[in-house]
């Protein structure tokens, strides 16, 4: 199924649809600030393991990113992060960037991991944060590209997206053409701040 909704007028019936779509365990494909991405409920883990077998892996070994609809709850997903971390976040989101932190121990149970390590995105797409804050959670998420992939058409474009996925996702979200470029990867483990993935945001460390 395809929805159109409009960033700058949005509908929050269309809204409600997709929220409702997560909730039953569903995965759907969305606009960010970059490219689209795909995702599922954080806290459903048939959905998780759905979206895993996506990517042609077993959950344990899926690399998810969380995508929160700001920073206010961030101490719920990751351990104590130190003043200048905070600020490069605080500055940083929303916007084109994923950040590498040290989950708490919730992340790993929901992940079957042991992983020392989470992607924390709020992206500067009003459709998905929206999403994210009418569901009341995070949203487990993955690039439609594997990073080794180059950036295609069909990456971008909602249309050829949904003549590529539709078969295989419960709801596409049309937002418009997104971009051909991935976030930045910032790793900010211990408070030492490297960038991992140069992408479409620029920062300064």
């Amino acid at each position: 199924m395809l929805i159109e909704i409009n960033e700058h007028n949005i509908d929050d019936r269309l809204i409600e649809q997709a929220v409702e779509i997560l909730r039953k365990g569903g995965v759907i494909i969305f606009p960010t600030d970059t490219v689209y991405a795909m995702g599922c409920d954080l806290y459903n883990k048939k959905a998780l393991n759905s979206l895993a077998a996506m990517k042609g892996v077993k959950l344990k070994k899926a690399h998810f990113s969380i995508i929160c609809s700001d920073l206010s709850n961030l101490s719920e997903y990751v351990k104590h992060i130190d003043r200048p971390t905070y600020k490069l976040l605080n500055r940083s989101l929303p916007g084109p960037f994923t950040f590498i932190l040290t989950p708490t121990n919730e992340i790993p149970r929901l992940f079957d991991t042991n992983k020392k390590e989470v992607g924390i995105r709020v992206p500067d797409n009003k459709i998905i944060t929206r999403i994210v804050e009418i569901l009341g959670n995070p949203i487990a998420t993955t690039s439609l590209h594997n990073n080794e992939d180059e950036i295609l058409d069909y990456f971008v474009d909602p249309y050829t997206i949904y003549e590529r996925f539709d078969d295989k996702i419960e709801l596409i979200i049309d937002g418009g053409q997104g971009r051909l470029e991935a976030s930045t990867i910032v790793s900010c483990i211990d408070g030492e701040i490297k960038i991992i993935r140069q992408g479409i945001g620029e920062i300064e460390l």
